[in-house]
């Protein structure tokens, strides 16, 4: 079991990332307060902290998390090619669409941060809300298998 570690969203009209210490997530809206809060298959976005280290790792820097713009940080969760499964977070259900593939503004944050977020899906996953709710800084995290 992994534990949420960061909630972020980024606000319509701002470039940086706002730490929240707890969430709220719809299946009409996605995460309140995030510009990307809307129905579809990338509501919200998620990344394990352990990816992100390695990434981190690979370019010799240490970089905030946020510097990814995902929506959440778990610690450890094993999301490389894990689309179709579930997230459970409190009574939030998220399902796993797809790789969040890296944009060329990872490459403006930081060179080379591109190159390292390739390999197995360190760069995170996209989710899609089936099941809304509250949850918090803390909470346990489960990875569910693809029904």
């Amino acid at each position: 079991m992994a534990r949420l570690l960061g909630i972020a969203v980024r606000p319509e009209g701002v470039e940086t990332m706002q730490l929240l210490e707890y969430g709220e997530i719809t299946p009409e809206a996605g995460l309140a307060g995030d510009k990307r809060s809307r129905p579809g298959r990338r509501q919200v976005t998620l990344m394990s902290h352990s990816d992100w280290l390695q990434a981190c790792a690979e370019l010799g820097a240490e970089l905030d998390w946020t510097t990814r713009r995902a929506n959440l940080l778990v610690d450890e969760l094993p999301l490389y090619q894990s689309t179709g499964s579930f997230i459970q977070i409190s009574d939030v259900l998220l399902e796993i669409t797809g790789e969040t593939d890296p944009c060329t503004k990872m490459e403006a944050s930081y060179k080379g941060l591109y190159q390292a977020l390739l390999p197995q899906w360190r760069g995170g996953v996209t989710c899609k809300v089936i099941q809304g709710g509250n949850f918090h800084c803390g909470d346990n995290v489960v990875l569910k298998p693809k029904i």
